[in-house]
C-alpha cells in the first residue's frame, strides 16, 4: 500500500455485526476470522463488551458469549478504550452512543454497522465519525492487504 495507508484499520464493531459474523455458516464469518487473525484492530470499552456478552448470550448461547469475550480480552489486536469525553450524538437510540464514544476516543477509522440510527453521524461535522457496512469493509480489507 501507499505510505499514508494505515498498516491496520482501527474499527469499532456494532454488536449486531459481530453477532452475525460469529457462526461458521454465516456469510459474514470472514469478519470474525479476520479479527482472530489480527487483520484489523478492534476497539472496545467495558460497556461494549457487556453488550456483546448479553446479546451473544441471548441470540447464540451463554457458552459462545463467554468464549467470544475471552478471545477478545486475550487478543493482542483488541484495544480497550477509556472514554474521556462522552458525546450524545445519537438521540434516537442512546445505546448506540457507546460505539460513537469509543470510536471518537480511540480515533477509529470506522464504526462497522448496518444500523440506520448511525446515519445521523453523516450530518455531524465535529466530531467526525465515519461508518462503513460489512460489504464495504470486506472490500477495504482486500484493498489494504
Amino acid at each position: 500500500g501507499s505510505m499514508t495507508a494505515p498498516s491496520k484499520l482501527d474499527l469499532v464493531v456494532d454488536t449486531n455485526v459481530l453477532l452475525v459474523s460469529i457462526p461458521e455458516k454465516s456469510p459474514y464469518h470472514w469478519l470474525y476470522r479476520a479479527l482472530i487473525e489480527g487483520k484489523f484492530c478492534l476497539h472496545v470499552t467495558i460497556d461494549i463488551l457487556s453488550e456483546y456478552e448479553e446479546i451473544i448470550g441471548n441470540k447464540l448461547s451463554p457458552q459462545v458469549a463467554t468464549a467470544v469475550i475471552r478471545m477478545l480480552v486475550e487478543s493482542e489486536n483488541v484495544s480497550f478504550t477509556n472514554i474521556l469525553f462522552s458525546y450524545n450524538l445519537i438521540e434516537q437510540d442512546p445505546d448506540d452512543n457507546k460505539f460513537v464514544n469509543c470510536a471518537i476516543n480511540s480515533n477509529a477509522h470506522f464504526i462497522v454497522t448496518h444500523d440506520r440510527h448511525f446515519n445521523v453521524l453523516q450530518e455531524i461535522n465535529f466530531p467526525r465519525v465515519r461508518t462503513i457496512n460489512i460489504q464495504k469493509l470486506q472490500q477495504l480489507l482486500i484493498d489494504l492487504a
